[in-house]
């Protein structure tokens, strides 16, 4: 299975992610995202493209 992760230390919290994806991430309180779920494989295209999308390149897709 595969997760989406934030590197807290890259992001800057820019917001771009849960904007392109809200059905997978929210924001806290700080304007930081928060993965919602475990991606499944109909999410693939939708996590490369926001993965892409992300400014400071602080989120990854890791096997568990």
């Amino acid at each position: 299975m595969k997760r989406l992760v934030v590197d807290p230390i890259r992001c800057d919290a820019f917001g771009y992610c849960a904007e392109l994806a809200p059905e997978l991430i929210h924001l806290d309180e700080w304007g930081y995202p928060v993965v919602e779920r475990a991606i499944t494989k109909g999410d693939r295209d939708l996590v490369t493209m926001i993965i892409k999308a992300c400014p400071r390149r602080a989120l990854l897709l890791i096997e568990d």
